[in-house]
């Protein structure tokens, strides 16, 4: 695939990749995993470079820029194993915003752009399985107003979010798997009564915390939930893939520099003739995986159906590449490559734990062979 990138995209990719080299190193992001995982203090210092406001319209401080933009940025933060909640704080958030009523944006999205506030979607449930559509979490009118009552699961940074972004059911007589036009988007403060929190620390070094909604204070962001929320899944899926793309390319490069200074037999275990195969399959594993990553990002602008099916092919593709090059790279490094001490299981955890977000890959396989079932019933 030929893709060019601008001289402004390749200057945003080389300001990312000084930051990352120059102020989180492997022992830095070691130090917080081993403490935590609370990271409210690197994205500070993201925010610092301009790059929480990136997809924040102009009007609202931001720098309104685009899909590939946000791809460059992934890419680079992937690269250097960067665990703050980018993604969900500076990409999801604002999408999602920007379609809420005016007084609601002028609120939050100023304090999203300069990172005064994170805010961060909390849409996952015990039981859904990835089905966006499977809400339980109820919404009720309160005077001029919601309140909600539900919980959510493995939402990221919960513990550290200002406020939380919440798919609810308006209609009170139906199941959590009835019509989509049910469900609607809120904005629920952390601090507000009713909510309560419970964080953790998640395998890969990061944070994610248990949430309860217990007739808290709500603001109506769009009736129009699952589609986006649909929406949101697919931004945060071209930068999972985006990501990913970053964490194997240097996952691949420090397995490259291991096998060419570890020596049996007294020469380099390079030049092995197995095990180069082995590193070439890696590399066009890794290259699949740009590609997709790439179609993703273009086909963000896409009508719904067309965008949901690319970003599941491209989800399933990144799904399987990741788990490969991660199993590759650790199994060519033996033994050291799974120790808590060596940066290598780190890449490998986080691959892990992105092959599983916003739907494994069986879930999208799944949603892929339905929609092309669905398109060969209409040309039937």
């Amino acid at each position: 695939m030929d893709f060019d990138f601008s001289d402004n995209q390749a200057l945003l990719r080389d300001a990312v990749r000084r930051w990352v080299d120059r102020g989180f190193s492997f022992e830095r992001r070691h130090a917080l995993a081993r403490a935590g995982g609370k990271t409210r203090a690197v994205y500070g210092e993201l925010a610092a470079l301009g790059l929480v406001g990136l997809a924040v319209p102009e009007a609202h401080g931001g720098m309104g820029l685009g899909p590939v933009d946000a791809m460059v940025v992934m890419e680079e933060l992937g690269r250097g194993l960067v665990n703050a909640p980018y993604a969900q704080g500076a990409l999801i958030a604002p999408a999602l915003l920007s379609v809420a009523p005016p007084d609601l944006q002028a609120a939050w999205l100023p304090k999203i752009a300069d990172a005064s506030a994170l805010v961060v979607l909390a849409h996952q449930e015990r039981g859904a399985r990835y089905h966006l559509h499977r809400v339980a979490t109820r919404a009720m009118p309160a005077g001029s107003g919601w309140t909600i009552d539900g919980a959510k699961s493995v939402v990221a940074a919960g513990d550290e979010a200002d406020a939380f972004i919440v798919p609810a059911r308006t209609d009170a007589a139906v199941g959590s798997d009835g019509p989509p036009e049910g469900i609607a988007l809120f904005l629920v403060e952390r601090r507000a009564a009713g909510v309560a929190v419970r964080g953790y620390p998640t395998q890969d070094g990061a944070r994610a915390a248990e949430v309860v909604f217990t007739a808290a204070k709500a603001a109506l962001i769009s009736s129009d939930g699952l589609a986006l929320l649909e929406h949101a899944q697919d931004i945060g899926i071209a930068a999972a893939c985006a990501e990913g793309v970053g964490l194997m390319e240097q996952l691949l490069a420090i397995t490259a520099l291991y096998m060419n200074t570890r020596k049996q037999f007294g020469v380099a275990i390079a030049s092995f003739q197995a095990l180069r195969h082995r590193i070439a399959d890696v590399k066009m594993q890794l290259e699949l995986a740009r590609s997709m990553s790439y179609f993703a990002t273009l086909k963000l602008g896409e009508e719904p159906a067309a965008r949901r099916r690319a970003l599941s092919q491209a989800k399933v593709q990144l799904g399987r590449s990741m788990r490969f090059v991660g199993q590759q790279c650790v199994q060519l490094h033996g033994g050291i490559g799974v120790t808590d001490e060596y940066i290598a299981s780190h890449y490998f955890k986080r691959l892990t734990v992105l092959e599983m977000s916003f739907g494994d890959t069986l879930h999208h396989l799944g949603e892929v062979s339905a929609r092309m079932q669905d398109t060969a019933g209409v040309f039937a």
